[in-house]
């Protein structure tokens, strides 16, 4: 019987068990923190043999192939060891892929990935197709393959998750965009992220397809190194794509397998220009897995987004206040700023990761304030002094969107884009959010004078 270890206890490695337990192999569970109650019950109701808050070398390195969870570094001392000692070490997806026979529609990029991730489930599932979600968002794909395969499947792939691929090969692969985030990861080195992007392409053939941003700079630089041996399909906001998709801002027009199919931009239900950008990536592979020109624009006026990310949780006395707190970088919160005319009361802040906040300086002539969220501001505050006439600072998300609301006029917009990590008063961005949401439907309507 097989030996398998799997490395974290979270919902990848949960389900990676669960199926390797399903396929009769022999299965240890190693955590280095702790596994939360549900879990851990739910691991001795199936009888897997599990472990948490260390790593035991002896059994690990015991092991004939490692699942290994994506926010385990590949420089952790018991990984490195496994790597040293000969072990294949894997993604949860990876080994997942092994037991689905459907199709995949992967996609990755730096942003943008979790809304065209959706989105593309979204129109294909609205069309009637046999479409399954999985990857970097929901639930685990091998936690899914317990019960159910689909004839499709659309999957976020995180560049941690890449890393892991042996085999994996999608039908479909998608890239967003790539700018620089997880540098630590990769030795700070931005040739090594990109390459790692680039990897999810490493396995296609030319009767696959490939999906790319024709604008997007560090895109093109990877293909420098790397070889795209899948048909090359390019979305555009510039220029007319012989084969691929484009807008000029009020048209999307995509030339998909000599068919050519227009969409108004106003029918869509997201907004912002990088969202143009993610609906010309999912409806490309939505039309070319099947979906008709029809329900792809009835599909696009009924999406609703992600929970955190450019999500309007209420209109009160004219004032949209918008939670982006899934906006955790620097470029999330350059398109969510770009993305409205209206002037902006911004609340931004938290874990700064190196941000170089110059980027966002031609999007603050419309922020009327901003509003600094976290324990440390001082670099948040020097980058715009001068920039915005009004920052002020708190620690409190419920006092900051108080003043989002004395300070914004009808027509104006709350928008919470923190372009920072969340850990520092939260515990995570959803948690964030959660508050921000909280705070925002406690508001009363401003008193008419």
């Amino acid at each position: 019987m097989k030996k398998i270890v799997i490395l974290g206890a979270g919902e990848s490695g949960l389900g990676a068990a669960m199926l390797a337990r399903q396929k009769g192999y022999a299965i240890f569970v190693s955590d280095g923190g702790q596994i939360s109650p549900a879990r851990k019950a739910e691991m001795e109701r199936l009888g897997i043999s599990f472990e948490e808050g260390k790593h035991s070398q002896e059994k690990i390195l015991d092991a004939e192939l490692i699942i290994k969870s994506p926010g385990i570094s590949p420089m952790t001392e018991i990984v490195a060891k496994a790597s040293l000692a000969g072990i294949p070490i894997i993604d949860e997806l990876e080994f997942a892929f092994g037991y689905s026979k459907g199709k995949v529609i992967a996609i990755t990029g730096t942003n943008g990935k979790t809304t065209t991730t959706l989105l593309t489930y979204h129109l294909m599932k609205e069309a009637g197709l046999d479409v399954g979600l999985a990857g970097n968002v929901g639930k685990s794909w091998a936690g899914q393959l317990l019960e159910e395969d689909h004839k499709w499947w659309v999957i976020e792939c995180s560049s941690f998750q890449i890393d892991g691929f042996v085999d994996f090969k999608p039908t479909i692969a998608i890239l967003c965009n790539i700018t620089p985030d997880h540098l630590d990861r990769y030795e700070y080195k931005i040739e090594h992220y990109i390459d790692s992007k680039f990897g999810i392409f490493k396995n296609m053939t030319l009767d696959d397809q490939a999906i790319l941003f024709a604008e997007d700079a560090l895109t093109i630089k990877g293909l420098e190194n790397n070889n795209i041996r899948a048909s090359t399909l390019w979305v555009s906001a510039l220029e007319v794509q012989k084969a691929g998709a484009w807008t000029d801002g009020e048209t999307l027009t995509y030339a998909i397998a000599g068919e050519s199919v227009s969409v108004p931009v106003d029918s869509l239900s997201i907004q912002g220009k990088h969202n143009l950008l993610n609906a010309l990536c999912a409806g490309s592979a939505a039309l070319i897995a099947g979906v008709s020109d029809v329900d792809l624009m009835l599909s696009f006026q009924n999406f609703k987004n992600a929970p955190h990310r450019m999500e309007q949780i209420r209109e009160l006395d004219g004032v949209k206040f918008i939670n982006d707190s899934k906006g955790t970088n620097v470029e999330a919160t350059a398109y969510a700023l770009a993305s409205y005319e209206n002037p902006l009361i911004w609340i931004a802040g938290g874990v700064d990761k190196g941000n170089d906040y110059s980027i966002l300086l031609p999007s603050t002539e419309k922020v009327k304030c901003l509003i600094c969220l976290g324990k440390d501001n001082d670099k948040l505050k020097m980058a715009f002094a001068g920039a915005i006439a009004d920052i002020r600072e708190t620690q409190d998300i419920a006092e900051a969107v108080n003043w989002g609301q004395e300070l914004a006029e009808s027509g104006d917009i709350v928008l919470l884009s923190p372009a920072c990590a969340s850990f520092d008063l939260f515990r995570n961005y959803e948690d964030r959010g959660m508050q921000f949401r909280v705070a925002v439907e406690n508001l009363k309507p401003k008193a008419i004078a």
